[in-house]
């Protein structure tokens, strides 16, 4: 893929993979956007109470003037996925409704659920597990057609994805959407997948990991490298020079510290249920932080071998057993 003309030239830190991640994903957002978000419906409202929906005052962090700012077009929000806007992992949740599907076998079902259970437990991105999963599904979807995968990909929503967005952080899009303002997921899961995400959440649309299709159909092979960590910045900053903002003025929210690169990249960086590493960088840049998780956890990778075996040998008993139930 060759570099994008609509892109000022300059020295980047990032690999070359990244960037060819980072400017194919923006390439393809711009092409699946949507013009028409919807609004935050009133349940939703009332499930993030009045206090989330005024972006102003959050529960840590510097007072600053009001934000996001109505009317300002060269403005835009940029949202990470999974924990962030979602919980748990967008991949896995893919994964499971593929299982249920018989795209895979028992034993790929196992994997999921280890790889699950460690994100839900450490509360951080374990780099190793992500590059399995995206394994692992770009060798269960080759060969099938990017339509198939798109009809499933609504079915799964429905089925796994719909009840785990976390209200507040749904309704602090819903304010930049209020205010005039594009908003776009940026998340390492299928462009696909994360494209039916944000218009079913009524956002703009969405940044994500491409994989190659020829005529409609999936090679297994992937564009540059999935859009993690610098990919992602790559992805905002393709974006952002592709549709003329002025990055200073735009918002980015994340729950990870592998997304500082993106969260640097604008004035108005969020963290979002954060993970200790990025918690204690917020805190150090004074970064706004807002905590939605009911109960706040410990986040350490250092979590008791007990409850990780438990917790993973449950987690895979159960969906093991619910497929049983439907045989």
């Amino acid at each position: 893929m060759a570099a994008l003309g609509w892109l000022p030239p300059r020295k980047r830190s990032a690999t070359a993979r990244s960037v060819l991640a980072g400017e194919a994903s923006a390439e393809a957002a711009r092409k699946t956007a949507q013009a028409g978000p919807d609004q935050l419906t009133e349940a939703e409202a009332d499930a993030a109470g009045p206090d989330l929906l005024e972006a102003g005052e959050p529960a840590e962090g510097p007072a600053e003037p009001a934000f996001p700012v109505a009317g300002d077009d060269l403005a835009a929000a940029f949202f990470d996925l999974d924990n962030t806007v979602m919980q748990g992992a967008a991949i896995f949740h893919f994964g499971r409704g593929l299982y249920k599907r018989e795209f895979f076998r028992r034993r790929e079902l196992a994997r999921f659920a280890w790889q699950q259970a460690w994100f839900r437990l450490a509360g951080v991105e374990d780099p190793e597990h992500m590059q399995d999963a995206r394994d692992s599904a770009l060798s269960i979807v080759k060969g099938h057609k990017v339509s198939e995968l798109m009809a499933i990909g609504e079915e799964i929503y429905d089925e796994y994805m719909a009840e785990r967005i976390w209200p507040g952080t749904r309704a602090l899009a819903q304010a930049h959407l209020d205010a005039g303002q594009k908003v776009w997921l940026v998340t390492a899961a299928p462009v696909e997948t994360a494209t039916i995400i944000a218009r079913r959440l009524g956002l703009t649309g969405a940044l994500g990991t491409v994989a190659e299709s020829v005529e409609g159909v999936y090679t297994g092979r992937l564009v540059g490298e999935p859009l993690h960590g610098p990919a992602k910045a790559e992805a905002v900053r393709a974006l952002a020079a592709a549709e003329g903002l002025d990055l200073e003025r735009c918002a980015a929210y994340s729950d990870s510290h592998n997304d500082i690169p993106m969260l640097s990249l604008v004035g108005h960086p969020y963290a979002i249920n954060p993970d200790t590493k990025l918690r204690k960088h917020a805190r150090t840049n004074d970064w706004r932080l807002r905590d939605y998780r009911t109960g706040r956890k410990a986040v350490k990778v250092g979590v008791p071998a007990a409850a990780g075996v438990g917790a993973i040998a449950g987690g895979a008993a159960a969906a093991i057993a619910l497929h049983r139930r439907r045989k």
